[in-house]
This record gives C-alpha cells, sequence and structure tokens, in this order.
C-alpha cells in the first residue's frame, strides 16, 4: 500500500466513496479513483476535494462549497467539469482534458493560469476578477463567456470559439486581441469601447456592442449574419438621421467621422446625398 498517499487503505478510499455516494468506481495504484459515470460532490461545504480522482467518464461537479483548491480534481473528464460558486484564486489543478464544458463562474479568479488547453463546449469564467485571459484555452468548442471581470485587454483569447464569444461588462477600451473566428454571435456590450477594431471579420449570428462610448462603426464587422446592435453609443444618433441602416453605413463613405468630431463639409454633403437635413448639433460631437 505504499503508493497510497491520500490514504491507509482501500478501505479508506472505498468509506469516502460510499460517504459521498461515488458508485462504479475502480482504485488506481497511486490511490486515484475511476470513475464510470457522474460525480457529484456540489454544495457539501467542501474546503478541499474528498479524494484524488483519475478518469471520470461522465460528468464532474464540485460547485457551491467554499474550495480554495482544485488538488485531486480528475485528470480527464467526458462530461461537463463545474466548480462554480467557491473561493477559487486558481484553475491550477482542473483537469487535462474535458469533452464537455468547463465552468468556474463565480469564483475570485485573477487569471485563467491552469485551465486546459482544449475545451469542448462552453468555457465559463463570468463573475470572477479576471484582468487578464493569459493562460486560458486555446481552442472552445462552444461558447466562451468572460464576462463581467475586470478585463481591459482580449488578450489571451481563445483563437477558435465554435459558438458565442461574451465579454460584457468588463473595462475593454479595445476588441483588439480578441477571437479571430467566432461560429455565432459577439457581445460587447457595456464596455469602455471608442472602436471596434479587433473585432471579427465575420459574425455567424448577432453583434452587440451598446452601451459603450463608440462615435464611430470603424472595424466593425464586415458581415454580420443577424442583428447588428450599437444602440446606446454617440453614433447612433448619427444613425437615427439616417433611418435605414445601409443608408448609414453608405453615408460613412463620405469619411465625415473623426473621433468625437464631424468633418461638416463632408456630413452636409453626406446628408445631400441621403435628402436629409443637416441637424444644428449632434450631442458627443463637434463640428469641424
Amino acid at each position: 500500500m505504499k503508493h497510497l498517499k491520500l490514504f491507509e487503505s482501500f478501505k479508506d478510499i472505498k468509506s469516502i466513496c460510499k460517504k459521498y455516494g461515488i458508485e462504479n468506481y475502480t482504485i488506481n495504484p497511486d490511490g486515484s479513483v475511476d470513475v464510470d459515470g457522474d460525480v457529484d460532490l456540489s454544495s457539501m461545504e467542501l474546503t478541499k476535494l474528498p479524494l484524488k480522482f483519475g478518469r471520470v467518464s461522465g460528468s464532474f461537479g464540485c460547485e457551491d462549497n467554499i474550495l480554495i483548491t482544485l488538488e485531486g480534481s480528475p485528470r480527464e473528464v467526458s462530461g461537463n467539469f463545474y466548480c462554480s460558486d467557491n473561493n477559487l484564486t486558481t484553475l491550477k489543478g482542473c483537469p487535462e482534458e474535458i469533452s464537455g464544458g468547463f465552468y468556474c463562474s463565480f469564483n475570485k479568479l485573477t487569471t485563467l493560469e491552469g485551465s486546459p488547453e482544449r475545451v469542448g463546449g462552453i468555457f465559463d469564467c463570468s463573475f470572477n476578477q479576471l484582468t487578464t485571459l493569459e493562460g486560458g484555452p486555446r481552442e472552445v468548442g462552444g461558447s466562451f463567456n468572460c464576462g463581467n471581470n475586470q478585463l481591459t485587454t482580449l488578450e489571451g483569447s481563445p483563437s477558435y470559439i465554435g459558438r458565442d464569444f461574451s465579454c460584457q461588462h468588463n473595462q475593454l477600451t479595445t476588441l483588439e486581441g480578441g477571437p479571430r473566428e467566432v461560429g455565432f454571435s459577439f457581445f460587447c456590450q457595456h464596455n469602455q469601447l471608442t472602436t471596434l477594431k479587433g473585432s471579427p471579420e465575420i459574425v455567424g449570428g448577432d453583434f452587440y456592442c451598446r452601451y459603450n462610448q463608440l462615435t464611430t462603426l470603424e472595424g466593425a464587422p464586415r458581415e454580420v449574419r443577424f442583428e447588428f446592435s450599437f444602440r446606446d453609443n454617440p453614433v447612433y444618433q448619427i444613425y437615427e438621421l439616417f433611418k435605414k441602416r445601409k443608408v448609414f453605413m453608405d453615408s460613412l463613405d463620405w469619411d465625415y467621422i473623426r473621433g468625437n468630431k464631424i468633418v461638416k463639409s463632408r456630413f452636409e454633403e453626406a446628408c445631400a446625398e441621403a435628402g436629409i437635413e443637416v441637424p444644428e448639433s449632434i450631442e458627443g460631437y463637434e463640428y469641424i
């Protein structure tokens, strides 16, 4: 029994498995436990995991505890991995391979160091204290949600995201460093964006950039399949003058926007072409 570092005997491990309702398990020579099926250790007031796990063929849940470490987590999970609603400050010790989703929201994470390189499903790290995405997964097959953090940059984002990308409610001033390929929708509302440079060229679903400080749509995706929503930005006031999105987008060819300034002579020509009157002033802009 010299290989068993955490427990004195197989009997101890069997007793712990029984206590936590873990069935269909195999004890490995190193004392780790493989489980054929799901493991649910949620809402048990755990400060640490009670066993060292190896491979779990189903999902693994340890959310809603008071964990400060993921030491003992399975090396491989075929389903989802849930560790949300704990006191985690690091993901070190989490599984190396996850076929399903990875949920670590509502913790105290400041970094994603220790994350698996690839996650087959959703990766949700929202509602933490992240200031960077460095160290996170490089590829996410489902959606990636890093909303409600303290991000000032998207550097370190996965290069490929199969579904939605959500970075709303952060402190971003630019989208530079974000994913180049997003399978469906892109959500970046409630930030401090002044430009859309860094956006993906093609968005297969919706593109939401409401509640920012955009005075221009420069850098916006070349193609958005469904809704492109940029209400609650200064630039939306100009859009409302032209009534229709295509007319507005065509008007931008006159290149009249310079940050928060408008070249009045060019703007007058754009308005004349669209058959609308030039307003005396536009809130958030200055005529030059």
